[in-house]
């Protein structure tokens, strides 16, 4: 892929839940590209229905086009399909909400949820973009990742999203190397105020994390009781959630899941 279609498509990256709607001077700075060039990939981009820029306000913002690959893409593999009733046995197991995202471009991206069924309750929409350093999903991720991954979340900027978040790399680094260790990873309302999440990898067929499952509980609920059920959940529905995306999970993380689901630590 050519180096310009690289960087065009790479300004894709950048819309979000948060930022639905981006201007040209905006998606040159967070590029870090010059505004002309940002023009020309923008415009070629808005003639294939990718992005559509409005007449008023000049905001672009994703065209139907985007829809309609997404459409083709589940068609030819239906990701949705797969992982959607595993994520509500995951949600009825524990009561709580369950979700699945995989890596998308530099990002990671939504792919599905099923919510709680309770009155307070995590919500997340599908597509929404999860920061790889605040969230359980991200660091999950990130821990059995490929370390070019792991050495560009570290280059580009951190939002601190909550008072808890940690944004400095030393920091983000130790997490990563706990997440490894453990195997599994949690966040308590480092992305967001009264939400715990607990999340395991997704692996594909070459044994790298291309994505992760979680439980997202609210904070105020989350009890050793709860702790323990979600646990045991998550790392069996994940390991089940791999193998039905044609992936593999690594030999010695295999085991020390097992390990971990047998009460041996």
């Amino acid at each position: 892929m050519s180096s310009t279609v690289t960087k065009a498509l790479g300004l894709l990256e950048f819309f979000s839940e948060d930022q639905p709607e981006l201007g040209l001077s905006e998606l040159a700075r967070q590029s870090g590209l010059d505004k002309a060039a940002v023009h020309r990939m923008m415009g070629s981009m808005a003639e294939s229905g990718l992005v559509e820029q409005q007449a008023d306000s000049r905001l672009y913002r994703l065209g139907a086009g985007v829809l309609r690959l997404a459409r083709v893409r589940e068609t030819a593999f239906p990701i949705v399909s797969i992982v959607q009733p595993m994520l509500e046995e995951l949600s009825a197991e524990t009561g709580e909400t369950a979700h699945a995202s995989l890596i998308s471009g530099k990002a990671l991206a939504n792919i599905s949820t099923c919510e709680s069924r309770k009155g307070s309750r995590v919500s997340l929409v599908a597509g929404e973009i999860l920061p790889f350093h605040s969230t359980a999903s991200g660091l999950a991720t990130l821990a059995f990742a490929d370390d070019a991954l792991v050495k560009r979340v570290l280059a580009a900027p951190k939002a601190a999203r909550t008072r808890f978040t940690e944004t400095d790399n030393g920091a983000i680094r130790a997490r990563i190397a706990e997440v490894r260790e453990a195997g599994y990873s949690e966040a308590d309302q480092t992305n967001e105020e009264d939400v715990h999440g607990l999340a395991a990898p997704l692996f594909d067929r070459s044994g790298m994390a291309c994505g992760a499952v979680s439980v997202a509980t609210p904070s105020h609920r989350m009890t050793e009781e709860q702790h323990q059920i979600s646990l045991r959940a998550v790392l069996r529905v994940a390991g089940a959630m791999t193998s039905e995306l044609g992936g593999q999970q690594p030999r010695a993380y295999a085991d020390r899941i097992a390990r971990l689901l047998d009460g041996g630590g």
